[in-house]
């Protein structure tokens, strides 16, 4: 699953996906994926190893409202799946969400963009939840 990879990690690793886009001025430290749960390594790993553990609950909703508060364009991630994919510094090309459609098995016709889009939408959120997101309920009604 690479691009839907890219964006959760995008998600799950704000600190990360902000260093790799721009401001180097940006707060270091994580925002909300580093500070979800602190207690969830029980010291198996090595020092590193919950920064690179994707697994971790992250509070979607806070990680994204924090994203969207700190961009200059106003992006409703909550119902665009462009406007998600923008605000974590991805392409949100048509070809783009086709490749990420892909990526998560969509079945239905990539030439409707808009039920593809929503459908989309819809799967991300799902998916960014079974990843261990906590993502409102609201976002993944069906």
């Amino acid at each position: 699953m690479g691009m839907f990879s890219d964006l959760m990690n995008k998600i799950f690793r704000p600190s990360a996906a902000a260093s790799a886009q721009a401001a180097p001025d940006a707060p270091a430290g994580g925002g909300a994926a580093a500070t979800a749960q602190p207690t969830q390594s029980t010291g198996t790993g090595g020092g590193s190893a919950p920064a690179a553990q994707p697994m971790r609950a992250v509070d979607v909703a806070a990680t994204l409202d924090k994203m969207a508060s700190e961009n200059k364009q106003k992006l409703d991630w909550r119902h665009s799946i462009v406007d998600l994919m923008k605000l974590v510094g991805m392409d949100s090309s048509l070809e783009a969400r086709r490749e990420l459609a892909a990526d998560l098995h969509y079945s239905g016709d990539t030439k409707d963009t808009a039920t593809m889009n929503m459908w989309l939408h819809k799967e991300v959120m799902k998916k960014l939840a079974e990843n261990g997101g906590k993502v409102p309920p609201e976002l993944l009604a069906a």
